[in-house]
């Protein structure tokens, strides 16, 4: 069984930064990319920012040169660096991983989500 935990949002003040954390366990032989979504009141789920096979990243314009992924294999953990927070950024924060399992099957997987807000 392949599960994702996501950890480290909150409140934080306009500019300020948090590190969101996922963390991933089960039986995975491989793992082909993990991003981060986010999703405001009222509005669609968005990515955020992925990295894949290659250490590739891509970002959201709205978050560039702002916020970075990066990824730990051994911890099997992906992490999401925010610096310079607006509350424009208010959102509800989810983890994603595209995984192959040890039958073969390639497989995406959701975290529950965690909430980080901006604001005075």
């Amino acid at each position: 069984q392949v599960q994702l935990v996501e950890s480290g949002g909150g409140l934080v003040q306009p500019g300020g930064s948090l590190r969101l954390s996922c963390a991933v366990s089960g039986s995975i032989f491989s793992f082909y990319a993990m991003g981060w979504y986010r999703q405001a009141p009222g509005k669609q789920r968005e990515m955020v920012a992925s990295i894949a096979g290659g250490s590739r990243t891509s970002y959201a314009d709205s978050v560039k040169g702002r916020f970075t992924i990066s990824r730990d294999n051994a911890k099997n953990t992906v992490y999401l660096q925010m610096n310079s927070l607006e509350p424009e950024d208010t959102a509800v924060y989810y983890c994603k991983s595209v995984v192959r399992a040890p039958g073969g099957d390639v497989l995406d997987y959701w975290g529950k989500g965690t909430l980080v807000t901006v604001s005075k």
